[in-house]
């Protein structure tokens, strides 16, 4: 899918590539109010949304619906533009193509995110784009907050609440040799060194206890139980169970 030649009926191989001339030219008529110009600007373009969408076609999508997500993308860029500011229209088409690309991801994610954080995140994007076409350069979060009138902790919250997922599988780094993937880099906290020698200090501790200490630790800190409990199990007060729990904690934490 990610190769394949034709997308939504148009031949990727033979898509045409506009000079900087020609770009110029077919902008000022498109300022002018020509269709058949901005139709031309588009379809000049497209090769744009090509490289675009490349960088998600690990996601399982249909590249002729990322291929249309993203045109619509362009389109928004170039009803946008400003020429007066001195930017290339590739740097600021690109990200408008990206923006596009990943609201589409998001409103397709099968992870549900609540309505209010959602809205929190999209109000959050236009204000992004807004104010990156007013500036030409994006906005840091505390300019955001700012212009919502919300606390930028908020911000940050929404808008990581519609992150797209990642796959554990998805690599990360290649260099002709193996392949460093996600899952390479998250940290498990349940196995590690650190854990696994606690474990045997732990062990060798419980050893150096009672029967009767042993016992209860078991049943208070493995099993869940209350002392009350312990103690009808046991067969004794609930006062001698948590003198002994005490006991044999002080004796166990002395060790470790």
């Amino acid at each position: 899918m990610v190769n394949k030649v034709e997308i939504c009926g148009v031949n990727t191989s033979k898509l045409p590539i506009l000079k900087n001339e020609e770009k110029e030219i077919l902008f000022q008529k498109i300022l002018q109010g020509d269709k058949q110009a901005r139709q031309q600007y588009i379809y000049g373009n497209l090769r744009l949304v090509l490289s675009v969408i490349q960088r998600f076609s690990n996601r399982g999508e249909y590249m002729d619906d990322l291929f249309q997500v993203g045109c619509i993308g362009l389109m928004k860029a170039i009803d946008n533009f400003d020429i007066t500011q001195g930017v290339k229209f590739s740097t600021y088409a690109v990200p408008m193509i990206i923006g596009e690309v990943r609201r589409y991801l998001r409103d397709n994610n099968p992870i549900r995110v609540s309505r209010s954080l959602r809205d929190t995140a999209y109000k959050a994007l236009q204000v992004k784009e807004r104010l990156t076409a007013e500036k030409s350069k994006e906005p840091d979060i505390e300019e955001i907050a700012k212009e919502l009138g919300m606390p930028k902790e908020s911000i940050v919250m929404a808008l990581d609440a519609i992150q797209d997922p990642i796959s554990l599988f998805e690599p990360v780094y290649h260099d002709g040799g193996d392949t460093l993937f996600v899952m390479d880099q998250v940290s498990d906290e349940k196995s590690g060194d650190t854990l696994w020698l606690e474990n045997i200090s732990l062990s060798e501790a419980m050893e150096r206890l009672t029967d009767r200490e042993k016992r209860i630790v078991n049943l208070r800190f493995f099993q869940g139980k209350t002392q009350t409990e312990v103690s009808t199990e046991i067969g004794i007060s609930q006062a001698q169970v948590s003198r002994l729990e005490k006991s044999a904690l002080r004796h166990m934490r002395k060790y470790m």
